[in-house]
Formats: C-alpha cells, structure tokens, sequence
C-alpha cells in the first residue's frame, strides 16, 4: 500500500514538472510597434530582431508586428486603433517600443484589461499613471552612451565633438549627458587635457529620424558639425545619418569619425569611419517578459535593466552592448576596455558628485551619487555642455 501512495506521489510530481514545463512554454500571440521602418539600421530594427529572438528561442511564440507608427507615416492613425487590430488577430501581449507611444498605449491599456502591455520605455509605472496591466521595461543605455563619449574624445583631434539629437526629453537629454560624461572623463582623466579643450555641442532635429518637412534634415545637421571643425559626431537618433555623412566626407580626404545609435551591426554603413556602437539588445529582456506573461507570472512595474558588463556584447545576456568599430585605434580599444571594466566595478562612476546642470543647479552634490531616480529624470543638459535643454 505503501509503496502504491509512493508511486502515485511520484506519478502526481511528475505530473506537476510537466504541467509546470508546459505553461514555461506556453505558445504566445505579441504584438510589437514600432515607431520606424522594421529594417532601419537603427532602433526599430534592432526591437524587430529582438521579436525575432523571441520567435526563436521559445516554441510556439508568435509575432505580429507594426512598424511606422508615428504621425507622419500613418497619419491620423492612434494607437489604441493599432492595438484592437492586433487583439483582433490574437496578441495577448502587446509591446510599444518607443517613448513618444506613452499617452496611446496608456489608453489602449485602459480600454483592454484583459491584455498584458508592455512600454518598451516610459515611466508610467514608476510614476503611478499605469493601469494595472501596463508596465515599462527598459535599459540603462546610459553606460554604453559613456562608452561612445569615451570613444569620440580618444580620437578627437580637434577636441570637438558633436551629439546628433532627436527631440527633446527625459530620456534624450540622460543620454546626451551620459555620452558627455564618458567623452569628459577620457578627455580629463586618460588623455590629460584640460577642461577648457573640450567642446561638446548638442543639435536637436526634432524627432527621432528624419521626417521631411517636420524635423531638421539630419544629414545638413552632421554637415554641419564637420563644416565647423567638429571631427567626431555622435548619433542619439534612430537612423544612421551620422556615419553616413561622415564616411562620405572621409572619402574627400577628411579626417572624421562618427558612432552610430541602437543597431548593433550599423557600423556596416562605413566602417572605415565607425569608431563603435552602442546598441540595444532587445532579445533576451523580451524573451523573459513573454516567457513570464506565457506562464501568468508577469507582473507590470518598472524596470530599467542594467548591462551585463561581464558579458556586454553576449546576444544572450547583456540588454545592452557596444560594438568596437574598425576606426578605433588600438590605443583607444585599450583604454576603452579598462573603462569598461571600472564601470562594472565601480572602480569609475561618472554620476558621482559634485555635477551641476547648464544654469547651475546641482544634479549631485559633492559626496554623494545620483540615484536612478535623479538620472531618470533629467530637466536639463550638463555644465560644459553646450546646446539647447528644451525646446523653444
């Protein structure tokens, strides 16, 4: 009898790993929107292939994707529009991957709450505007920013840099500060030079790719940059006019460089003038999120997900990574490396205080170090920075 309660409780767990395997598996229906074309080179592209990732790395899912959403390609189309389009057709998880998607998966959210949604962005959980279906989920691309910083001001020649912006908020002026910081610090720390040598100029198009008519046309803003003696550029929009430009100028004969944005193979466009990338790795953190909605264990809040800086560049690991590219000198790859490592220590923390904003008010104060909160939110650009904080 003993023995027949022993084989039933075996039979019984048995039963309950297998349950338990199958809802890990669970076939899923997402839905992915995306502010660009799927195939841009850039940001779109590179949340397109993480919903490839996904397809593949767990059985049965499925993706149905949206890309082009923004007002200029579709025109009086709203996102909770997109989104009963996409429950029609079976997503019970949808994913909105850009910032400016806030307010329409919000109110999407709202209108189904029998689905899961995910803003790849936002803070509308931190801040207590979500629905209780609705979470964000982000990266700290701030690190791998510093890193194209650090990159620009180890090869400057003329110590001055350029940053190619899309519109103006939050998350684009965290970013710029965090490319500024890295280029200060290779400047300062690594090359030696004094503070006053660096120039670091933010121009704004108005978005986050090139919208003819609407924004300032990307490629005369990084001619620009090249024309006023600026010899590195530094993209923080979605497309890759910068290294485009540059390597068309490098063809005359100049002695320019540029680091794309978000696309981990976008030094391809020309890597004779590429010196890195600092890109999104968007397979593994979708991977857990539709695993978890699969098996009803997802539950919406905020996350900013930090690099893994042991396995940076691992599709399998790190949420964010940073290509080296063929321009970056051997010396430069060296001191790089090194500045790598001491991020993921500790040994270097860039957001360490005394740091003050372009009117001079603190964003940290000396001995102290900035939370995530006060780099989330960030009203303003850098002291030594030059550029506009807000748009006029």
């Amino acid at each position: 009898m003993r023995r027949l309660l022993t084989l039933a409780a075996a039979a019984a767990l048995v039963l309950v790993c297998v349950a338990a395997a199958l809802a890990a598996d669970k076939p899923l229906t997402f839905g992915l929107l995306l502010v660009g074309p799927y195939n841009d080179k850039g940001y779109s592209q590179a949340q397109y292939e993480g919903g490839k990732y996904v397809e593949a790395h767990q059985p049965g899912t499925k993706m149905l994707y949206l890309d082009k959403v923004n007002p200029a390609d579709r025109p009086g189309v709203t996102i909770p529009q997109l989104v009963d389009d996409l429950a029609a057709k079976g997503a019970t998880l949808i994913l909105a991957g850009s910032d400016d998607m806030k307010d329409g998966i919000r109110e999407a959210a709202e209108a189904h709450p029998d689905l899961t949604f995910v803003h790849l962005s936002g803070d509308d959980a931190l801040t207590g505007k979500a629905p209780k279906n609705l979470g964000n989920v982000f990266s700290k691309m701030e690190y791998a920013k510093m890193m194209a910083g650090f990159s620009a001001a180890m090869t400057t020649k003329t110590g001055k840099i350029g940053f190619l912006g899309p519109l103006i908020n939050d998350e684009t002026r965290r970013l710029a500060n965090a490319a500024y910081l890295g280029a200060r610090y290779a400047w300062e720390k690594v090359r030696g030079e004094k503070p006053e040598g660096l120039t670091f100029k933010v121009s704004w198009i108005g978005f986050w790719f090139n919208i003819p008519g609407v924004t300032s046309d990307p490629n005369q803003v990084a001619g620009s940059f090249f024309d006023q003696g600026f010899d590195v550029v530094i993209s923080g929009i979605d497309t890759p006019e910068a290294l485009t430009v540059a390597g068309a100028r490098k063809k005359t004969g100049a002695a320019v460089f540029a680091l794309p944005y978000d696309y981990k193979l976008a030094c391809q466009a020309a890597p004779e003038v590429c010196l890195g990338v600092p890109y999104f790795n968007w397979g593994p953190p979708l991977a857990t999120i539709v695993k978890a909605v699969a098996a009803g264990t997802y539950k919406p809040g905020f996350e900013w997900l930090a690099p893994d800086f042991a396995a940076l560049n691992d599709p399998d690991k790190s949420p964010i990574g940073f290509t080296v590219g063929d321009a970056l000198s051997p010396e430069a790859r060296k001191a790089l490396a090194q500045f790598i490592a001491d991020l993921g220590t500790g040994k270097v923390n860039l957001y360490a205080g005394p740091l003050q904003y372009q009117d001079g008010a603190a964003f940290v104060q000396a001995g102290s170090v900035a939370t995530d909160k006060d780099i989330w939110f960030c009203p303003q650009l850098l002291r030594g920075m030059e550029g506009a904080s807000a748009s006029k």
